[in-house]
């Protein structure tokens, strides 16, 4: 595939047959009902082979396809204990890598970006990809950084260059327009999770992230925020145009690894620095980052948590919105019609709509289980159990959420909140969560 509108009806033919198989296997397991063999195992066979053909056709494909794969990826922890283990190994493929475009594109995107006279400026320039993702693929290469004084040897920078993938643009609309047409499908998934508004969020987005120069700034913006810093580290920004992005290489191993591999202490180390960033870049950098997969994240030799990619951001120039924390707190402290009432304000309840204060604490309470008490561990099963109150439709917790609504400026927000808390329940990490949302998050430290 030499770019990526190349074959555009056969990736279109791909998306499409998607539901069509989805269709063939529900009638599948309409006529085994006929035969009695019991629902729950119709609906796992059913369950496995849909998720297995999407994960395959999403893993093939670049653009807003792959991207939607990645976005999708964290909710792993959430899919039934059963189901989980076959897709491990295809999630964490959505999460590393895509297939590599060629050489020849390669160069012809680095001339038309950096210059006729584009390999002067490096010393060493690996043609393999050394990763790949949604819109771009990364390069291994050495920079030669100016002297700092004349006639002295230029200095050499390990350094990562993204290039993206010449159509990537065209590629990202139209695979998130007929995706949004296919949302219905991923229920069989995991049916918790509303697609539309996910497929949507990540279409507003789409102009931001192909814009590396813009990505160039935002990630001047973090180094800067945590230039230095003993826990998070932040690559500094070599040099940038509108489709390629150079920065400084980052030696470390992938959080994907540390979710297979970690020992426990590993993980429950990644699992706080993992909270601290998500928390505390509002305030430190007016800026929160918005696409917590694995593949974005490594740990250092040194421990520190590396962070490699900034496409998608949250822009919060006033830090985290301080309604957030002050909610939670007036929740853990019981205090029920208060937060009703600020729910209410903040447009989450319609003025309309009569909510009874305790049902709504019966609800949020065991969302906010982890910052009740000093320490907490996520776990795989408690996401899936959470997960499963609330998508299960004779519970309270699904008639109550019905009642629910979610702001548009809170939807990325939430969306990043869940995404950082499925990363955090694959790996299972314990850490004092509350801890940090009391040094970090407006409004929810008690009133002293």
């Amino acid at each position: 595939m030499t770019d990526i509108p190349r074959r555009a009806a056969s990736r279109t033919a791909k998306l499409a047959a998607l539901p069509l198989g989805f269709a063939g296997r529900a009638a599948l397991g309409l006529g085994k009902r006929a035969v009695g063999i019991a629902s729950d195992v119709i609906s796992a066979d059913i369950q496995q082979r849909t998720a297995e053909q999407l994960f395959s056709v999403l893993g093939q494909l670049k653009g807003g396809a792959m991207k939607f794969g990645q976005a999708l990826s964290v909710f792993e922890a959430a899919l039934p204990d059963e189901m989980a283990g076959p897709y491990r190994q295809a999630l964490t493929k959505l999460q590393e890598a895509a297939p590599p475009m060629p050489v020849a594109n390669v160069h012809k995107a680095l001339t038309e970006q950096l210059g006729p006279d584009w390999r002067d400026l490096f010393a060493e320039f690996d043609d393999s990809p050394a990763a790949a993702a949604s819109i771009g693929q990364v390069h291994r290469a050495v920079w030669k950084l100016p002297p700092a004084r004349r006639n002295a040897k230029p200095k050499l920078l390990p350094v990562a260059v993204k290039v993206q993938y010449p159509g990537a643009g065209d590629a990202l609309v139209a695979d998130l327009k007929q995706l949004s047409r296919l949302a219905g499908m991923f229920k069989i998934i995991q049916p918790g999770i509303d697609m539309k508004p996910l497929i949507a969020e990540l279409r507003d987005r789409i102009v931001e992230e192909l814009d590396y120069e813009m990505e160039a700034e935002t990630q001047r913006t973090f180094a800067a925020a945590y230039r230095d810093d003993p826990e998070i580290f932040v690559p500094r920004v070599v040099a940038s145009a509108p489709q390629i992005l150079v920065t400084e290489w980052v030696d470390g191993t992938p959080l994907s690894a540390v979710i297979a591999d970690g020992t426990q202490a590993e993980r429950d180390e990644a699992g706080r620095l993992m909270a601290i960033l998500h928390f505390s870049a509002p305030s430190r950098a007016g800026l929160l980052h918005a696409d917590p997969h694995p593949g974005n994240f490594r740990i250092l030799p040194d421990g520190r948590l590396g962070v490699i990619d900034f496409g998608a951001v949250a822009r919060l120039p006033e830090g985290h919105p301080e309604p957030i924390g002050r909610l939670v707190r007036l929740a853990l402290d019981g205090e029920a019609q208060a937060v009703v009432d600020g729910l209410r304000e903040e447009g989450f309840v319609k003025a309309t709509d009569d909510i009874d204060g305790q049902a709504l604490l019966d609800f949020l309470l065991p969302m906010i289980e982890p910052v009740a008490v000093d320490r907490f561990r996520f776990t795989r099963s408690w996401i899936r159990n959470e997960a499963a109150r609330l998508a299960n439709p004779r519970g309270p917790a699904y008639a109550l959420s019905r009642k629910l609504n979610l702001p548009p400026s809170y939807l990325l927000i939430h969306r990043v909140t869940l995404g950082s808390i499925g990363v955090l329940s694959q790996l299972e990490a314990e850490a004092g969560y509350r801890e940090i949302l009391q040094k970090w998050l407006p409004g929810f430290a008690p009133i002293v």
